[in-house]
């Protein structure tokens, strides 16, 4: 009977041998076949096309669109975006220190960076960039400028300026310098211990200034709350988000794992540090921007009930990217493996590996979603990003603020008010008269807009003159129209407040950079004037925590 067995096993793994075998050839065949069928007709291609044909572009194109086909994040690099890509994953490049934009067709400085070489070289939001080295930059996209901008470091470089209020144009010339954006935008004591901390992105080293800042906060007087900003915070890399919640939470704790088709690349990462503060509350910031590695820390932090969690569904980006070196200093990014926090939940909103017919990806369905428990047993779902555990409506802009943002009105005016006051408080509100001038500043301003009920209206005359009936009631639609325009004229009153917000950022920022635009926020913010609440009351904090 065992000798019986012995053949039945041999005879089975013969047949398992025989299949992945097989299986091995087909593939290898398919993947010999398909190369020798794209080399040979790019061969063609590049002889007999009608036009010269570019081989960098025309490959870029084609790989693009092969990768396209699986999932947006997993993207060809070639050597002339590496910069770029260093940028995303260290905050690091050699550059000015500026964010520029588009306008008409020039290239402006929207907003250079504090103690970097185009702050220190004088310029300003809204310098117009004229010439690079002596080459216009008349009608030069922003990715095209930017690229002549940057460059090794210790490198010069110069460019002709217009300036509002300037005669005539000047050159400025600086070198060019690393470029370190700081993982912390801002940080502060708000008020009675509760601090308040902006997190950007996840960036090398970004755990290490997390726990600086804090330590830095803890010795101007006691930590009694901690707000964690992770607002629009696109994530980056997986390491550091795993440091920081270990910085919260006892040793040995599992903060992520990773599951993978190839089995070296399904991994847990555990808190495997001694923690800076297990015991402070915390409230978590997040929007439907805040991604994958935010998603990781405030979905980890919820599911171990060691913060309570503020804001809007974050983005669902479950899916974990690494990099593969390629030839000729090129790279590929690929998604290797799905990431699975605490609860066991996957929080990857859209199924790339189902495509609906026309190739559209669609969102998990809210009946296919499971519960999963956090450590106190509280329920949560995956398959939809982090679903706060005290959900804020977002703040939305009426269509005249829309219309003012798109016309760079704002910008605009934040420009002439820097070069007509030389010098403003850090606790500066634009204040009543100052609105009274911002309206007399728009009234030679051009700035259109269609409110949601114009569109209705608007559709409404549409389908009522398709279907004949449009005549019947044309006068009273007149005249409803016109009682609408005479309400529309009083739309800068209605939002005055929203613009005073905007508009005492924008101002601040002209003054005190990045730092004063994020401290004026704060000073409108709802959801973190909710986070204070929440954090002042220990009660209310514990009770969200617990399994009710």
């Amino acid at each position: 009977m065992k000798n019986k067995f012995k053949v039945l096993v041999l005879v089975f793994s013969l047949g398992v041998t025989s299949i992945l075998s097989t299986s091995f050839v087909d593939n290898y065949f398919e993947i010999a076949k398909n190369l020798d069928i794209f080399t040979t007709l790019y061969k063609q291609l590049n002889t007999f096309y009608v036009d010269e044909t570019n081989a960098g572009d025309l490959m870029k194109k084609g790989i693009d669109e092969m990768l396209k086909s699986l999932d947006p994040y997993t993207t060809y690099i070639p050597e002339s975006e590496m910069e770029d890509f260093r940028f995303q994953t260290t905050g690091q490049y050699g550059g000015i220190g500026a964010m520029i934009t588009k306008v008409d067709d020039y290239v402006l400085i929207s907003e250079p960076y504090e103690n970097f070489p185009a702050q220190k070289a004088g310029l300003l939001a809204g310098d117009k960039i004229l010439e690079i080295n002596g080459v216009s930059a008349k009608g030069k996209t922003t990715k095209e400028v930017s690229k002549v901008l940057k460059g090794q470091p210790n490198t010069s470089v110069t460019i002709l300026i217009e300036r509002p209020y300037v005669n005539n144009p000047f050159e400025v010339s600086f070198e060019r310098k690393k470029i370190s954006v700081p993982s912390i935008s801002y940080s502060e004591y708000l008020q009675d211990g509760i601090a308040y901390i902006r997190l950007r992105s996840f960036t090398r080293k970004c755990a290490n200034d997390l726990k600086n800042t804090i330590i830095n906060l803890k010795k101007e007087q006691e930590l009694k709350g901690l707000i964690l900003d992770l607002r629009s915070n696109p994530g980056g890399l997986l390491n550091e988000s795993v440091d920081i919640v270990n910085l919260f939470v006892e040793k040995g704790e599992e903060v992520v794992s990773t599951k993978g088709r190839i089995k070296s690349k399904s991994k847990s990462y555990f808190a495997n540090k001694k923690p800076l503060d297990t015991d402070v509350p915390i409230a978590v910031l997040i929007n439907s921007a805040s991604a994958s590695a935010s998603e990781i820390v405030s979905g980890a932090l919820q599911d171990l009930d060691r913060g309570v969690v503020i804001g809007q569904r974050s983005y669902g980006k479950g899916l974990v990217q690494q990099t593969k070196k390629l030839s000729y200093n090129t790279q590929l990014k690929l998604t290797i493996a799905k990431y699975y926090i605490p609860s066991g939940r996957c929080i990857q909103a859209l199924d790339y590996s189902s495509r609906n017919k026309d190739g559209s990806v669609g969102k998990i369905a809210d009946s296919l979603m499971t519960s999963f428990f956090t450590k106190n047993g509280r329920e949560v779902k995956d398959g939809g990003g982090i679903l706060p555990d005290i959900v804020l409506n977002s703040d939305k802009y009426g269509m005249i603020i829309v219309s003012l943002l798109k016309e760079r009105l704002f910008f605009d005016y934040a420009t002439d008010y820097k070069f007509l006051n030389d010098s403003i408080s850090r606790e500066f509100v634009f204040s009543d008269d100052d609105f009274e001038n911002f309206k007399i500043y728009l009234a030679d301003k051009q700035y259109t807009y269609k409110t949601e009920t114009e569109n209705v209206l608007g559709k409404l005359k549409k389908e009522a003159e398709l279907e004949g009936y449009f005549s019947s009631f044309s006068d009273e639609y007149d005249n409803l129209f016109s009682k609408m325009q005479e309400n529309k004229n009083d739309d800068l009153y209605k939002n005055k407040d929203d613009i005073k917000e905007i508009l005492t950022g924008e101002i601040l920022s002209r003054y005190y950079y990045q730092k004063g635009r994020i401290k004026a926020g704060l000073n409108f913010d709802s959801e973190v004037e909710k986070a204070i609440d929440i954090l002042k009351d220990n009660k209310q904090y514990n009770e969200i925590l617990k399994n009710n």
